[in-house]
């Protein structure tokens, strides 16, 4: 059995990223409902913003595991469909990390 990652946008300009083995707009509806008391129960309403999915449930909870530790803008070129970008993205010295330290 298969499983969506998915990524919403909430009200506060937040990501939140998950995964659902069941039908992606229940779980949408469930977000926007608020029967979680969770993240986005806080933060509604949530817009989806990204979906992908996956005919194997490890694979999926492998990519939210990923997912969920990247950068915002990592994130925004995910769903802005600018994957030839995700590995300039993940090195240090990208534009993410300009003025910071190590």
């Amino acid at each position: 059995m298969g499983a969506f990652l998915y990524i919403l946008l909430c009200a506060d300009g937040s990501y939140y990223v998950g995964l659902t083995r069941e039908s992606l707009e229940k779980r949408l509806s469930e977000h926007e409902a608020g029967i979680f008391d969770g993240y986005t129960a806080h933060r509604r309403p949530v817009r989806l913003v990204f979906h992908q999915y996956f005919e194997r449930i490890e694979d999926a909870i492998s990519a939210e595991r990923q997912v969920k530790g990247w950068r915002r803008q990592k994130k925004e070129a995910l769903i802005r469909g600018e994957y030839a970008s995700l590995p300039f993205l993940s090195r240090r010295g990208s534009k993410d990390d300009i003025g910071k330290t190590p």
